[in-house]
């Protein structure tokens, strides 16, 4: 181990407990005697304190010093990875108003599997093998949700789904994804360090360069500025099968995030030719949601099928998860994810393919349909 990872250890005693806690999935520290954990998608305050804010603010600058970064009233916010992987953001006094505020977000040592998540029912077994085709088949695909819904997790899972003869470039701002392929290189930004001469090097930078690397294709781990201008038109130029993340909270407003992020920057394409580059682009959208229960569970799986006459974006839902009722004594949500009756545009790829996926496969069940009747 590390002079440095001995120090973080050392400095990050007094929550080590929780950092060393498998069923703890994030620590979110107020100031220094404020310390709240989340098990199972819900969250709890701990006993846990710092000593006092000057020792949490220590903690934090090692932290900074091992990643080559600085944290202080010149630099007061800090996004950086633990030795382990996890992931850490800290914002200091006085924008923090509670003392020094961090995120931990714990990495996850074991890979998920498709049979995993329907282990965990955060998708059903239909929708998973769907999945599996829309990568077979080079779909382009967004994970889209909001923060903690899952939807690394879900790129992870689908990123280990592609085919092992191609290559695939993965490009984050911090490293997170842990795909399992044969064929991955993995790029990471930095930040600018003007004491170090060192200049900044951007997610857009990187995807211009993977361009001429000769990708198969590229994950783009979080879409959220420019770059998204770059991944719409690796999803146009041939890059079949490109995936990334992106914060919406449906299928719509993925494809309208994306339109706003490819005009944040100096582009000179107008807004209607962005609107058809990301509707033509854009194929599969999987929303991760969390719910209130806790759960982490897939929402919707839908098709793009791009714009119409008015320019609104048209998604059509695949499979859906519906909730059925409430389980009385956990609180947890029943339900079950279902097809929605609507068959892909690109079904015909699936039969040339000899996928054993029949068109009976989207036919919601008979208490579904019942209850659309009823709701009618």
């Amino acid at each position: 181990m590390s002079i440095f990872s001995d120090a973080i250890e050392s400095l990050l005693s007094p929550i080590g407990d929780l950092l060393r806690d498998p069923s703890v999935t994030e620590v979110m520290i107020n100031g220094p005697s404020e310390i709240f954990v989340e098990r199972k998608g819900l969250v709890y305050k701990t006993e846990n304190k710092f000593p006092s804010d000057d020792a949490l603010l220590s903690a934090m600058r090692a932290i900074a010093q091992s990643v080559g970064r600085v944290i202080d009233n010149d630099n007061p916010r800090l996004d950086a990875r633990l030795p382990d992987g996890s992931r850490i953001h800290v914002v200091l006094p006085p924008m923090a108003k509670n003392g020094t505020t961090v995120a931990i977000r714990k990495f996850s040592k074991e890979k998920l599997t498709l049979n995993d998540m329907i282990g965990f029912g955060s998708i059903s077994k239909t929708a998973a093998r769907f999945l599996d085709i829309c990568i077979f088949l080079g779909k382009n695909l967004i994970v889209s949700g909001g923060t903690g819904s899952g939807k690394t997790t879900m790129l992870n899972v689908l990123g280990s789904r592609i085919p092992k003869t191609q290559r695939l470039i993965i490009i984050e701002d911090a490293s997170e994804l842990q795909v399992k392929a044969e064929h991955v290189v993995q790029f990471e930004t930095r930040k600018a360090d003007p004491t170090r001469g060192t200049t900044e090097v951007t997610i857009r930078d990187l995807v211009i360069s993977s361009m001429r690397l000769r990708p198969d294709r590229i994950i783009v781990g979080e879409v959220r500025g420019e770059e998204a201008l770059d991944l719409i038109q690796v999803m146009n130029t041939g890059h079949d099968g490109s995936m990334g993340t992106v914060h919406a909270n449906n299928p719509v407003d993925a494809c309208t995030r994306l339109e706003t992020l490819c005009l944040m920057g100096d582009t000179k394409i107008p807004p209607d030719a962005v609107r058809k580059m990301v509707g033509s682009a854009m194929q599969i959208v999987v929303q991760c949601s969390r719910y209130h229960d806790g759960g982490r569970r897939t929402s919707h799986i839908s098709e793009i099928i791009g714009l119409d006459v008015h320019g609104n974006y048209v998604a059509r839902d695949i499979f859906r998860w519906v909730q059925t009722g409430k389980d009385p004594e956990t609180g947890k949500y029943i339900g079950e994810m279902i097809p929605c009756g609507y068959v892909p545009t690109f079904f015909e790829d699936i039969m040339v393919n000899k996928l054993p996926f029949p068109k009976s496969q989207f036919i919601p069940p008979e208490w579904y349909i019942k209850m659309k009747k009823e709701a009618a």
